[in-house]
């Protein structure tokens, strides 16, 4: 109970703090966290998320924020992964080293540009911000690098 306020005050965040020339966010707030996403009113296989991973799939609880590509194909989840490596150095400085671009947690064929971390207080009134800001850090720093190709791929 406790995360879906900590994740819908998270997504007021994020609400109030993404810049408008990346179009208007969608959220949806699900049991461990909050997907966002831009275009249509369903959510793409391309989106943000900040949500907790359980502790069997990451080695230990742990709250993941970044960017997913989760297509039913690897070979599409690749080959968005390979245009968002080939654009690194703009994104890196952004994001910082500890940014993992590669398999996704849980589901190898998914990929993900995020990051992890590790068991995190959710009780704590600053993670709210927190996570919000690092966020949008992330749909700011990759989302314009992303291009029509990526998006015609979401849908």
């Amino acid at each position: 109970m406790a995360e879906w306020r900590l994740f819908d005050q998270v997504g007021e965040v994020v609400r109030a703090t993404t810049p408008p020339e990346l179009g208007r966010p969608h959220l949806r707030v699900h049991g461990g966290g909050l997907k966002v996403w831009f275009g249509g009113a369903e959510a793409p296989r391309e989106h943000y998320e900040a949500q907790v991973v359980a502790a069997e799939v990451a080695g230990g609880r742990v709250l993941e924020i970044g960017f997913h590509a989760e297509h039913r194909r690897e070979a599409d989840n690749e080959a968005v992964l390979a245009r968002l490596l080939a654009a690194e150095p703009r994104w890196r400085p952004v994001l910082g080293e500890e940014t993992v671009a590669g398999a996704f947690l849980g589901a190898a064929a998914w990929r993900r540009v995020s990051e992890t971390w590790a068991d995190p207080d959710l009780e704590d009134r600053e993670a709210v911000f927190e996570i919000g800001v690092r966020l949008v850090e992330y749909m700011t720093a990759l989302e314009p690098l992303r291009g029509a190709a990526d998006r015609a791929v979401s849908l």
